[in-house]
């Protein structure tokens, strides 16, 4: 009794089965991508939740001293006067290549006010820290979009 194996139709097998794992890294690349910038997104709705509401800091007028502004207290987070902080906010996905074939996928979200610095590290004043309340805030809808099985 003989046994052997045809070499072609092995090679062949392999070769089919590297296709498709290829390209379901590919897809999962793809959604792990996407899930970043769901990620950046629910970083920004977090944002856009601390930044909001009333403050109980030092009562002032505002110029043209006809209207009051409530500023935060220290340890608060900053008070909108005129909501630059809020509104000028960047979101960025990096991935990068691993040499397994996966990625690593980093989301972020940045300040574009230069005052922002300033604000959470209380340079020149008590600080008014944001940033650590916008991860805690936003860190289980991150996990939820992160644990999600790939497809």
């Amino acid at each position: 009794m003989k046994l052997w194996a045809d070499t072609d139709a092995i090679n062949t097998a392999g070769r089919a089965v590297a296709v498709k794992v290829s390209e379901m890294t590919a897809d999962i690349n793809h959604q792990a991508k996407s899930r970043g910038t769901k990620a950046v997104q629910a970083l920004r709705n977090a944002e856009l939740e601390v930044l909001k509401g009333k403050r109980s800091g030092k009562k002032y007028r505002k110029y043209p001293y006809k209207s009051w502004h409530t500023a935060a207290a220290p340890g608060e987070a900053p008070a909108k006067r005129f909501g630059d902080l809020r509104l000028h906010w960047s979101g960025d996905v990096k991935s990068r290549d691993k040499p397994d074939g996966g990625i690593e996928v980093v989301a972020g979200l940045e300040s574009g006010e230069k005052y922002a610095y300033y604000l959470e590290e209380g340079k020149g004043m008590e600080a008014r820290p944001f940033v650590e309340k916008i991860k805690e805030k936003a860190m289980p809808e991150i996990e939820r979009i992160y644990n999600r099985p790939f497809t």
